[in-house]
């Protein structure tokens, strides 16, 4: 018994259908992960066709392996072959929207072949499915089920290998247009990556070989061997493929996968290869389903998960360093430091309920001020009794007056009112105390609070006032980062511009448009030739509008119109139109709003991808914005127009 447990050829058997699964499950992870960040770009779009046909030919692969039925074998056999014959379809398709992206679209000869080859996969998979291409199931495993090969087979080889390297020709084309040293690293990336699936695929068309059957150990190891190269640089690939389509920084889109690998695809693979080791001993033992397969099922889950809890972290401090580690463990950690309203108010109620305790009173109210005046009242205690306490104005102007010099509560009208105050520690006001809260007590006429008692409230007042002001100061921090946020979009924008195409440069101004008015402009822009987006506008309130309107008859909508039409020709570059870099925001616009064209049209002819015709059309939209707000202070009003950003005003 003992011999047959640790055979080599098992062994390796085992590995090879661990690694396969591991292949599959890897490959729907990650297109699961790329649908999630931008689908709608045509290099993750035809990554994902990639992805699918990896996920068919590993997933028929593992799935036939542990089948028993010959009928569900052959099934599973031919969702593989599917898989195969779409293969050299997608990979031509994936280098010629990557040749595309790096200033080289296609002029009708390249797309018009891959619409050919699509066709003909199609039909391969006819073919597939008729039993045309493969046959029936063989009789025999050599070393493995395999469906028996003729001479169409053979035919598909060639011309597998004929569109792979077409494929493999616009890869290398792509790589050499790249002009930065960064550019080539990451086409680099993408042709090894791009090669080891196309490879390893390989191996699938020679199953049933009399040497493989002779050798079934060498079979096993170059199996095992393709597997885990796919595994490795389907992730490369994922990786680069990851920059296109979207404007999150470099040390974000690693973490993300990092994280999404090892939460997914990894505890699924450990957790199936130890399952699969575990039924496989007790198969040897006389018992395949033996109690033990859920409980290391369950118990992998929850022990790999904690781990990746306890150590993920400082692995990726490991794997990414970057000289900042203490800045991103301050940003990592901000959403367990940030004190919110919520957090304040139920830290505020805890506070005045100890107070309550502490003097043996039925209710109490805690004000916090902000600039002076009372912003929030939170009250606690008895319900019949809340509205008896009032902190108003006057209550702050009395505290305030008495705050130098009284200690502990300062009583009126039957009512104790404590001081929340905070003392400065920089700046010119340092040392000096700001009454940032109230918090009052019904206090009986005469009663006596000794000191332990005064002693504990004073430190309840004291936590109180800090979380006050922890408050504060979150809040104008929070609008600060609003702010800037803005100006990081922007230099995002630029970063996914240029990550492919050093060679377009747009000059970005130094900006600020409000959200709300680039919004407008798009708006106006999407109607401009009429629609309720044109028509029922908020630029319509622009002093400028209104000039241009007394111009068109008094048509408001014609004048925003012309407004519209200027600040687009304020785009326009000195001397003859040209489709040049320097045209690009100007020859977006004409196309798109003033002739109407469509998207892919527009794409074609100034030889970008649609999704970064996309990125670019924010840039012009917010060039737009920033010319119409200058017209509009030429006009006499100064600074930003205030419109009124509830909505139209029509």
């Amino acid at each position: 018994m003992l011999p047959a447990l640790i055979n080599v050829s098992n062994v390796l058997e085992v590995l090879y259908q661990i690694l396969t699964a591991g292949v599959s499950i890897t490959a729907i992870a990650l297109l699961m992960y790329a649908t999630n960040f931008n689908f709608r770009d045509r290099i993750v779009l035809t990554f994902g066709l990639i992805l699918i046909c990896v996920v068919l030919i590993y997933s028929g692969e593992t799935l036939a392996a542990v089948a028993n039925d010959p009928d569900t074998i052959t099934l599973f056999l031919q969702i593989k072959w599917t898989g195969l014959v779409l293969l050299p379809a997608a990979y031509l398709h994936f280098s010629g929207e990557l040749l595309t992206l790096t200033g080289r679209p296609s002029r009708g000869r390249r797309r018009r072949m891959e619409i050919l080859i699509y066709g003909v996969s199609i039909i391969g998979v006819v073919l597939v499915w008729a039993g045309i291409i493969v046959g029936r199931l063989a009789p025999t495993r050599q070393p493995m089920a395999y469906l028996v090969r003729n001479d169409v087979t053979f035919g598909f080889g060639l011309y597998y290998l004929l569109v792979m390297a077409m494929a493999s020709y616009n890869l290398v084309r792509a790589y050499l247009r790249g002009k930065t040293a960064s550019t080539k690293r990451r086409l680099l990336y993408l042709l090894a990556g791009a090669a080891a699936p196309a490879l390893s695929a390989i191996i699938f068309m020679f199953h049933g070989n009399l040497f493989f059957a002779q050798y079934p150990d060498i079979f096993w190891v170059v199996s095992s061997l393709g597997a885990g190269l796919t595994v490795l640089f389907i992730i490369l690939m994922a990786y680069v493929v990851s920059f296109f389509g979207v404007t999150w920084t470099d040390r974000i889109i690693r973490n993300r996968l990092f994280r999404w690998l090892l939460r997914g695809p990894f505890v699924a693979a450990i957790t199936l290869g130890l399952t699969t080791i575990v039924r496989r001993i007790g198969a040897e033992l006389g018992d395949p389903y033996i109690a033990y397969v859920p409980l290391v099922m369950v118990g992998s889950i929850i022990v790999l998960e904690f781990l990746i809890n306890v150590f993920s972290p400082k692995v990726e401090q490991w794997l990414f360093k970057d000289g900042e580690q203490e800045d991103l463990k301050v940003i990592q950690t901000l959403n367990e430091r940030m004190l919110t309203m919520t957090d304040l108010q139920q830290f505020l109620e805890t506070v005045a309920a100890s107070v309550c305790d502490r003097l043996q009173v039925s209710h109490c109210t805690v004000a916090i001020l902000e600039a002076g005046k009372v912003k929030q009242v939170i009250v606690t205690g008895e319900r019949r009794t809340r509205g008896n306490i009032r902190i108003d104005q006057s209550v702050v102007d009395l505290v305030q007056e008495n705050l130098n010099t009284s200690e502990g509560f300062i009583e009126a009208e039957g009512v104790g009112y404590l001081p929340l105050v905070v003392t400065n520690g920089i700046g010119i006001d340092l040392g000096k105390e700001t009454l940032v809260g109230i918090l009052a007590a019904p206090l009986s006429s005469g009663a006596v609070i000794d000191d332990d008692q005064l002693e504990a409230i004073s430190l309840l007042a004291e936590r109180a006032a800090l979380a006050i002001r922890d408050r504060q100061l979150q809040g104008q921090i929070l609008k600060s980062i609003t702010s800037l946020q803005e100006e990081v979009d922007i230099i995002q924008e630029m970063r996914a511009t240029a990550s492919f195409e050093p060679e377009i440069k747009l000059e970005v101004q130094n900006r600020v448009v409000q959200p709300d008015f680039a919004t407008w402009v798009r708006d106006g822009l999407t109607h401009y030739w009429g629609g309720p987006k044109l028509t029922n506008s908020p630029l319509l309130e622009l002093k400028i509008v209104q000039k241009s309107g007394l111009n068109q008859d008094g048509n408001r909508t014609n004048g925003l119109r012309s407004v519209l039409k200027e600040a687009i020709e304020s785009t326009k570059p000195q001397g003859e139109r040209k489709f040049t870099s320097d045209w690009l925001l100007y020859n977006l616009l004409d196309m798109k709003y003033i002739q109407g064209r469509k998207v892919r049209e527009i794409a074609h002819k100034l030889a970008i991808s649609e999704a970064d015709l996309y990125r670019k059309q924010r840039v012009a939209i917010d060039a737009v914005a920033l010319n119409i707000l200058e017209m509009e202070n030429n006009t006499g009003s100064p600074g930003q127009p205030e419109l009124d950003t509830s909505g139209p005003t029509h």
